[in-house]
């Protein structure tokens, strides 16, 4: 990553039908990585052994933590406990930075 001022929303770009994705950082301690989303696009539930946290850059999604439905907007961040099932659902077009935070 070039360690100067970046706007995240310019990193990636969104490619109809499919689902963009761009490793911004990884060591260690986590993974850092901003996806792009088409509309109607999403990642079915899965889980990871990892807590994360999912900042929506622009529009909106769905996000599913276990029985817990939450509507994520441009702005807001919300945190995915580690090994608890989830999944995001955009009905629009939406870019965001996942963020994994590895246990030392």
């Amino acid at each position: 990553m070039i360690s100067e001022p970046q706007s995240l929303a310019e990193l990636v770009e969104y490619q109809e039908g499919s689902v963009v994705s761009r490793v911004l950082m990884r060591n260690d301690g986590g993974v850092l990585t901003l996806f792009a989303f088409a509309e109607g696009q999403g990642l079915s539930e899965h889980m990871t052994p990892h807590d994360a946290t999912v900042q929506v850059i622009e529009g909106e999604v769905d996000v599913t933590i276990g029985d817990d439905r939450h509507t994520v907007r441009a702005g807001d961040i919300l945190h995915l406990p580690a090994s608890v099932p989830h999944a995001l659902f955009g009905g629009q077009p939406f870019k965001m930075l996942l963020t994994l935070l590895k246990k030392p």
